[in-house]
């Protein structure tokens, strides 16, 4: 009977070492400068900053896991030569994606995604507090906007009011305020704090579906799923922490563009290694350790 292999081995911890590296690295380049980098930002310098770091660091966690566990399944499902290949082809097409993005980023991107982040804190905290008017489309309209007159465009080009008040007064319609969204969002502030719940859902709501979650789920699939949640935890801790201690200030200080492009090398990169793997692997000359076995003396 041969023996079981011992994890202990160089070639086992190499390994180990690559998927927190890379899961570390992949957040790192992602998360930077993103908008939920910036949602951090800016809720800590309305809110404590450890109440902000603990509800977008513990909505990452829950991402990370998830996001994890969704790719650990992968290969139950397909073999694992298409996990890696489709990992593969996932960071060949992100690395390029990155690759136009930076080349045609302008100057100001870092200002326009932290405008677009602020609004995007204005509208959850005017759905939510009641402090807003409704667009015909349902959007909400903060009540700045609407003191300063704000107007969309129609889908045929014509200008409309952008909110809809109730008898007149200015605040926001509440037939969503019986949902069980809503209610639930309202017992959890009452346990957790309405701070705390802001940055979980605002934080999970732009990472579902981003790039650095499809990337997590590509990895888990690839790499022991352990290994990889730790390494975007961390890589997430970190980010957030930087976000919340002086997110306004490295976010002037940073070249979005020049981020996005190192992230979109290291994405190629990935994608290459994880090629080759893949080819490796189905040429049948994956890692095998050769066993000596005893000579049995007659």
């Amino acid at each position: 009977m041969a023996p079981a292999l011992d994890t202990t081995t160089p070639g086992a911890s190499e390994l180990s070492l690559e998927a927190l590296a890379q899961s570390f690295a992949m957040i790192i380049v992602s998360e930077i400068g993103d908008k939920t980098f910036l949602i951090a930002a800016i809720l800590a310098m309305r809110h404590p900053r450890l109440l902000v770091f603990s509800g977008a660091f513990g909505s990452l966690v829950v991402m990370s896991v998830l996001s994890a566990e969704m790719g650990h399944l992968l290969p139950t499902l397909i073999p694992r030569k298409w996990t890696q290949v489709a990992a593969g082809v996932l960071f060949l097409v992100f690395g390029a994606k990155m690759m136009v993005e930076a080349r045609t980023m302008r100057e100001d991107k870092m200002k326009e995604e932290m405008k677009e982040a602020e609004e995007e804190i204005e509208d959850d905290e005017a759905g939510h507090e009641g402090t807003g008017g409704l667009s015909p489309r349902g959007d909400v309209v903060p009540m700045e906007e609407m003191e300063e007159g704000g107007r969309v465009k129609r889908e045929g080009g014509e200008d409309e009011e952008e909110m809809v008040s109730n008898g007149g007064s200015g605040m926001a319609k509440t037939t969503s305020k019986g949902s069980w969204t809503e209610g639930a969002r309202n017992f959890c502030s009452l346990l957790l704090g309405p701070v705390f719940v802001q940055a979980f859902v605002l934080t999970f709501l732009g990472e579902w579906g981003d790039r650095s979650q499809i990337a997590t789920i590509a990895l888990g699939a690839a790499h022991n799923v352990y290994l990889v949640t730790l390494g975007t935890v961390v890589g997430h801790g970190c980010c957030t922490a930087l976000a919340v201690i002086g997110g306004r200030y490295v976010s002037t200080k940073i070249s979005v563009k020049h981020v996005t492009l190192g992230g979109s090398v290291l994405f190629l990169l990935f994608g290459v290694i994880y090629l080759y793997e893949a080819f490796a692997m189905a040429s049948g000359v994956e890692m095998t350790i050769p066993i000596a076995t005893d000579e049995v003396v007659v």
